[in-house]
């Protein structure tokens, strides 16, 4: 019986750090105020997040339509077979991105 006790208190320890810890990280997290495109490794473009504006990114190969909306963006449309891009929720807090590898293309929120 104390060892299932000791159990749960660790349990409950852990889970008390982690949610200390998330919590910390996403209040910290400072909304960035441009958008960098990177394709094939080099930027290629910074946008920012004050103007609402669509942006299409093509090569020959590749098309991705950028949207930035109300301080966020996000990829509305994308020509590749996983849409994972197209999926992501909307980014606007600095460091975060938005990849689509067939594409070679990120977007990274920047300050």
């Amino acid at each position: 019986m104390k060892k299932i006790r000791n159990d749960i208190i660790l349990i409950l320890t852990v889970l008390l750090i982690t949610t200390i810890f998330a919590v910390l990280y996403f209040s910290l997290q400072k909304t960035g105020n441009s958008a960098a495109v990177i394709k094939n490794g080099e930027k290629i473009a910074l946008y920012s997040l004050r103007e609402n504006i669509t942006v299409p990114i093509t090569d020959d190969k590749h098309t991705n339509i950028l949207i930035i909306k109300d301080g966020k963006a996000y990829i509305s449309q994308a020509d590749c077979p996983d849409k994972i891009c197209v999926n992501h929720l909307p980014v606007s807090k600095s460091g975060e991105t938005i990849v689509c590898l067939p594409a070679k293309l990120v977007v990274e929120i920047v300050e």
